[in-house]
């Protein structure tokens, strides 16, 4: 289990380099043996590699800004079809957000994970919207091997690891798919408006450009340092788009020109925002990544984007 205990470290208590090698962690593209020994060049006194891996790890009790029994709102885990994904039986699980007094029905938001699956931080992340007067619904692509490991099964950074672990084993051409399900689930919930918005972090920012591309009469799409979507799929988008990414990601970052210049050319609507000394993650306020300055501002701007996209 995660302790409230953990020290609260900033992105600034580390050098670039750790915080460039635990991106590289995270994604998959290197694995923990080789994260102490390329780390190991910088460490300090005690701030041995071993140590800065533990400290870069998430705590889950950062991210309760809105507690799951806060009254505001009603939460619970549901299922929705998805006959074209990774699931056996056409079934996935996601959380379903809402506010607790809702009149009438309301624009929905489809909240995309990381390439860890459906955490605390992203239950978080769509409680937030349930506050800010959205139904809100994020699927967890793990559904097929079991879900998001559970809280029973170790603490924050063995479950982050395990997730990353999994997420890997799904077929990635079938992974979109589960969320497309999703899109199509909420225009018709019995609780939405039919206007949809999605909102995705790292690999769910990814999802969100894609669900862009892929469906004309999206409401909005916000991505989070996400992978671009190519010249050719970004001529097909319709809907607004927003961008949010680091400055100092410059495995996602070098890519926005291109993307903002064929959003350009084709006409789309969208807005895009560089944060000055942020990293990929700065949102995600579970790790010393989260910067609050950029995530205060992003998010404020996302819900406003919601807002005059999703209510008229």
């Amino acid at each position: 289990m995660e302790t409230a205990t953990k020290v609260r470290m900033k992105a600034s208590d580390f050098p670039q380099e750790v915080l460039d090698l635990f991106d590289l962690f995270i994604h998959g593209d290197i694995g923990r043996r080789e994260f102490l020994d390329r780390a190991g060049k910088f460490a300090a006194g005690t701030m041995t590699a071993a140590v800065m891996l533990e400290l870069l790890a998430p705590e889950y009790s950062w991210a309760q800004q809105v507690q799951p029994n806060d009254t505001r709102i009603k939460a619970e885990y549901v299922t929705y079809p998805s006959t074209m994904g990774n699931a056996t039986d056409g079934k996935m699980k996601g959380y379903l957000a809402r506010p607790a007094r809702a009149a009438g029905k309301l624009p929905a938001i489809l909240v995309v994970h990381e390439n860890r699956g459906l955490n605390p931080y992203i239950e978080d992340v769509a409680r937030r919207f349930a506050v800010a007067n959205f139904l809100a619904f994020a699927p967890d692509a793990l559904t097929p091997l079991g879900g998001y490991p559970a809280a029973t099964t170790g603490d924050a950074a063995a479950r982050e690891t395990a997730a990353t672990a999994m997420f890997q084993k799904l077929n990635g051409m079938k992974t979109p798919e589960d969320f497309a399900a999703a899109v199509v689930f909420l225009k018709s919930h019995p609780e939405s408006t039919g206007k949809v918005g999605v909102v995705g972090f790292c690999f769910g920012g990814g999802i969100a450009n894609q669900m862009a591309v892929r469906f004309p009469d999206l409401g909005a799409a916000v991505a989070y340092y996400g992978a671009q979507p190519t010249a050719a799929d970004a001529a097909k988008i319709k809907a607004p788009v927003m961008i949010h990414n680091g400055a100092l990601d410059a495995r996602i970052t070098g890519g926005s020109p291109a993307y903002e210049a064929a959003l350009k050319a084709a006409g789309v609507k969208y807005e895009a925002f560089t944060y000055e000394n942020a990293n990929h993650g700065f949102h995600n306020d579970t790790t010393p990544r989260y910067d609050k300055a950029a995530a205060e501002t992003s998010w404020q701007r996302t819900v406003d984007f919601f807002n005059k996209n999703l209510r008229s």
